[in-house]
């Protein structure tokens, strides 16, 4: 079981080091890397709309800490950035979330990275490289290794890194992004998002 479980997480980070190869191969053609795919508009989002189920979300951090769903409770609105450690989009846009994370009063917004090429299993060299570029870019929140829970839930339809989700505070999603953007764009979705949740 614990062999099918590896070779299935193994294919997860396989689909999301292709996705983003190509994402960041288009990008150098189109000379952009702040193209984006977003499924749905903040300000479109009305009180009474009808919105997915909560996300069941479980997992543990760079530290150990086991994190639940119960995080998104926390903070009115929840940002989770999926990267990897080769993805050259993800790393540059760390600062500025990182930059970020820390100017939001926690109870409106937090800010969670997922790995999504280091396993919670991996040795103590893999999980050294992620908290070194942790550290190198400043992305000073918290951040979960891969998961089968992840990989088979919020993960599951996720391409490309970077792969941003946007969720309220009873966990469901609001939005979805696909690539990196700068501090300034997070900073207009962000704040679009807490002004129609007021």
């Amino acid at each position: 079981m614990k062999h099918k479980r590896r070779i299935l997480v193994a294919v997860c980070a396989l689909a999301l080091l292709c996705g983003c190869s190509a994402e960041s191969t288009k990008n150098a053609k189109e000379e952009s890397s702040q193209e984006t795919s977003v499924k749905s508009n903040p300000s479109a989002l009305g009180k009474g709309d009808s919105l997915p189920l909560p996300v069941f979300f479980e997992g543990q951090d760079t530290e150990g800490n086991e994190v639940t769903s119960e995080i998104f409770s926390e903070s009115r609105l929840t940002m989770i950035n999926v990267w990897a450690t080769y993805c050259s989009p993800c790393l540059n846009e760390m600062p500025d979330l990182g930059e970020l994370a820390d100017e939001y009063a926690r109870e409106d917004f937090q800010l969670i990275g997922v790995v999504s090429d280091v396993l919670e299993e991996d040795d103590q060299e893999k999980i050294d490289l992620v908290t070194g570029l942790i550290d190198k870019t400043g992305a000073d929140y918290p951040h979960l290794l891969l998961n089968e829970s992840l990989s088979n839930g919020l993960l599951e339809d996720v391409t490309a890194v970077p792969t941003t989700f946007f969720l309220n505070e009873k966990g469901t999603i609001l939005d979805t992004v696909v690539g990196a953007m700068d501090k300034d764009s997070w900073k207009q979705t962000i704040d679009e998002f807490l002004d129609n949740m007021e």
